[in-house]
C-alpha cells in the first residue's frame, strides 16, 4: 500500500525561496561593501597608485570574508551589479526569493549583451514571469532567443564577426588518444550532429558490439578520412523556423532550430540550401504572435513524407509506357533545382532509365497521375 509523504511540495518551495532570500542578502552585502569602499576610496587624499592598488584589493577583502576567490567575487559583483542598476523587475524578484543567483546570472549575462536601453526594458518587463516557472538551461536557452530577436541586426553582425573566427584544431593526450574539435556555425554543426547519431542506430548488425557513442565516433572518423565520405553520410533532416519579415527581407533576424538551442541569421541558410546535402523544413511564423504560416521543403532531396506522397500520387515511373513501381524510382525535379522548388507539383518519380535520359535532354515528362476513382 501505497503511503503519503509527511513532507509537501509547499514546504520545499518555502526552503527553496529563503535559499534564494539567503544569495541575494549575500550578494547584496557583498556590493554595499564595494560601492562603500570605492566611494571611501576616491574621496581619499592617497596618490593616485594607492588610490588603484586599494581598489583592486576590494575583491580580495571580500573573498577573505566569503571563502571565494578574488575572480568569483569579480564575476560576481559583475552580473549582480548589472542586474540592479539595469533590471529592477529581476532585481526585486531576486530579493523576494522567486529567482535564484543562477537565473540572475543568465539574465545579468545577458543585459551585457544588449547594446540599447530599450531592449534591455522589455527583457525587464518579460523575463521574471518566464524565469519563475523554467529551469536555468530553459532560461539560457529563452534569453539567447530574446537577444537574437530584438536586436537581430547587432546580433547577426556579431555572428558575421564569429564566423570568421571558425577553426578545427587537434590535440593529442594520453594513451594513445587525443581529441578533435572544432567552432562552426551552428547549422552546420547541427547537421553534422543528426547525420552521425542517425547513422550510428542505424547499424543493425547483430554482430557489431559497439557501444552508441563508439558507432558515432567510428562514423565521423570514416567521413573525415575516407575519398568517397559525401556518399557515406545519410541526409540530416533539420527544421528551422524563421519570421514572415525576416523572410521576406523587411527586417533582419535569424533562422531558429526547432528545439530553440540555436538560431542564425536567415541568409546562412539560404546559402546552404541548394547543395542538397542537408534537408531542410522552413517554417514561417508571424513575426507578432508566432502563428505557424507555412511549412516550406527547402532543399534538394526529398523528404521521405513527399516521397509516400508522390507514391499515391503518380504509382509508376512517368516515363512514357514505364511501369516501373513509383517506390522504386529517383524522384526528379521537372524544373531542375534550384530553380524549380522541391515540391509535389514539381517532383515525379522516374525509374533509373528514363531519369538518365531526361538528364541528358531526351525526355520531357509530364504528369500522368493515376485516376482515384
Amino acid at each position: 500500500m501505497a503511503t503519503t509523504s509527511a513532507v509537501s511540495t509547499d514546504v520545499l518551495t518555502d526552503v527553496v525561496r529563503e535559499r534564494a532570500r539567503a544569495e541575494a542578502r549575500e550578494v547584496v552585502a557583498m556590493l554595499d561593501y564595494r560601492d562603500a569602499e570605492l566611494e571611501r576610496i576616491a574621496a581619499s587624499d592617497e596618490s593616485p597608485m594607492r588610490r588603484h592598488v586599494e581598489r583592486g584589493s576590494v575583491a580580495l577583502t571580500i573573498g577573505e570574508a566569503s571563502g571565494m576567490s578574488e575572480g568569483q567575487v569579480q564575476y560576481r559583483l559583475s552580473f549582480a551589479g548589472t542586474v540592479r542598476d539595469q533590471s529592477p523587475t529581476t532585481w526585486d524578484a531576486f530579493l523576494d526569493g522567486r529567482v535564484d543567483l543562477a537565473r540572475v546570472r543568465e539574465i545579468g549575462s545577458a543585459i551585457d549583451q544588449l547594446k540599447r536601453a530599450d531592449s534591455v526594458h522589455r527583457l525587464d518587463k518579460r523575463v521574471v514571469g518566464y524565469a519563475e516557472t523554467h529551469t536555468v538551461a530553459e532560461l539560457r536557452t529563452w534569453l539567447k532567443a530574446f537577444v537574437r530577436r530584438v536586436e537581430a541586426d547587432l546580433a547577426v553582425e556579431r555572428a558575421e564577426d564569429e564566423r570568421t573566427k571558425r577553426y578545427v584544431s587537434v590535440k593529442h593526450g594520453d594513451d594513445s588518444m587525443g581529441w578533435l574539435s572544432a567552432y562552426l556555425p551552428s547549422h552546420e554543426l547541427a547537421a553534422i550532429e543528426d547525420r552521425y547519431r542517425k547513422a550510428a542506430r542505424r547499424i543493425t548488425d547483430p554482430e557489431d558490439e559497439r557501444t552508441i557513442a563508439q558507432r558515432e565516433a567510428d562514423l565521423l572518423v570514416a567521413w573525415c578520412t575516407e575519398s568517397d565520405a559525401s556518399t557515406s553520410a545519410i541526409d540530416a533532416n533539420i527544421a528551422v523556423t524563421v519570421g514572415a519579415d525576416v523572410l521576406a527581407g523587411f527586417t533582419p533576424g535569424f533562422a531558429e532550430s526547432a528545439d530553440g538551442r540555436w538560431g542564425v541569421p536567415a541568409a546562412w541558410i539560404a546559402a546552404v540550401v541548394g547543395s542538397g546535402s542537408t534537408f531542410w523544413h522552413r517554417i514561417v511564423v508571424d513575426p507578432v504572435d508566432d502563428d505557424v504560416l507555412a511549412h516550406e521543403y527547402i532543399g534538394r532531396l526529398a523528404p521521405d513524407i513527399l516521397k509516400i506522397a508522390l507514391q499515391f500520387l503518380h504509382g509508376t515511373c512517368q516515363g512514357p509506357g514505364c511501369m516501373v513501381p513509383a517506390k522504386f524510382c529517383d524522384y526528379d525535379h521537372r524544373i531542375p533545382f534550384p530553380e524549380g522548388p522541391t515540391t509535389g507539383d514539381n517532383l515525379g518519380p522516374l525509374c533509373r532509365r528514363h531519369h538518365g535520359y531526361k538528364g541528358h535532354g531526351l525526355l520531357h515528362w509530364t504528369t500522368r497521375a493515376q485516376p482515384r476513382g
